[in-house]
């Protein structure tokens, strides 16, 4: 599917994954991209290239994660790559990816049910929900927080039937550093100065799209519109488009493969503006 006559067209795809998954919870887009012709990266975080049951026995790995340090490693490894690659980022991975671009990283990007970056002030009632089992206890600041099967149904899953989601939770599901959760969940827009997951919303950048699904409860439609329009003074490309009837588990659940062939399209036909842009000011 790669146009092999434009040597300047990307040839890679980087999925970031994001809390409470690994790279496994990419397998689908992973598989289909490559059976397009695509190179498909999909790093882990710092500590997480062993499995998910190995990460379910050592949860110390999670719960020492920073932000910084992730979005460093994500960075070195798609600067080693000999020409920007699209990248793509699904929940918290859509933050990494928008830290990434800020960074002037990638050739075109796509954020899917992203979490959002500092300054977006949205908290609908099933996101305050779907995150209270971090934030119900302050010592979970300090600790890899899981989801029980219960809890991801609601708040990843809710689209799917409890046995399907429980079937989902026993394959992917991992804790997530609570630090991380009350930090940029809860706290960094009531600090004062630029936190870790700040970004120069009026700085010019890659062509980036942001999919949100009707029924997520975690990360709900208003969230990512929100996020989107804080983009506004940028010169560069920023659209939102919402899929009907899909949750937080849009990247796995029936009918994504429609998500990730919009997500593609998109990705490679403002790729190859952002590109013939960026050769004619040279």
């Amino acid at each position: 599917m790669t146009d092999q006559t434009d040597s300047a067209a990307p040839d890679t795809i980087v999925l970031v994954h994001g809390l409470w998954m690994t790279p496994r919870s990419w397998r689908g887009w992973k598989e289909r991209f490559e059976s397009k012709g695509f190179t498909v990266l999909t790093p882990a975080y710092p500590g997480f290239e062993i499995e998910v049951e190995a990460l379910r026995e050592n949860p110390d790995v999670i719960a020492k994660l920073t932000v910084p340090a992730t979005v460093d490693h994500l960075a070195a490894q798609i600067e080693a790559l000999p020409k920007p690659p699209i990248i793509m980022g699904h929940s918290f991975g859509g933050t990494l990816t928008q830290l990434l671009l800020a960074r002037g990283l990638g050739a075109s990007a796509v954020v899917v049910d992203s979490a959002p970056t500092e300054g977006v002030r949205m908290t609908p009632l099933s996101q305050a929900k779907s995150l209270f089992p971090a934030l119900k206890n302050p010592a979970n600041i300090h600790r890899a927080v899981a989801f029980t099967p219960e809890e991801f149904h609601y708040a990843f899953a809710n689209t799917l039937s409890r046995e399907d989601s429980d079937a989902a939770w026993e394959e992917f599901a991992i804790a997530a550093p609570g630090n991380w959760i009350w930090a940029y969940g809860l706290i960094a827009n009531f600090k004062p100065g630029h936190q870790e997951t700040w970004v120069d919303y009026a700085k010019d950048r890659a062509p980036l799209l942001f999919i949100g699904g009707e029924k997520d409860h975690i990360m709900p439609p208003s969230v990512n519109k929100s996020n989107a329009k804080h983009y506004a003074k940028s010169p560069a490309l920023t659209e939102y488009v919402e899929f009907p009837g899909r949750s937080h588990w849009i990247c796995a659940e029936p009918g994504w493969e429609e998500v990730a062939d919009h997500a593609l399209e998109w990705a490679l036909a403002h790729a190859s503006e952002s590109v013939a842009l960026s050769a004619s000011a040279e």
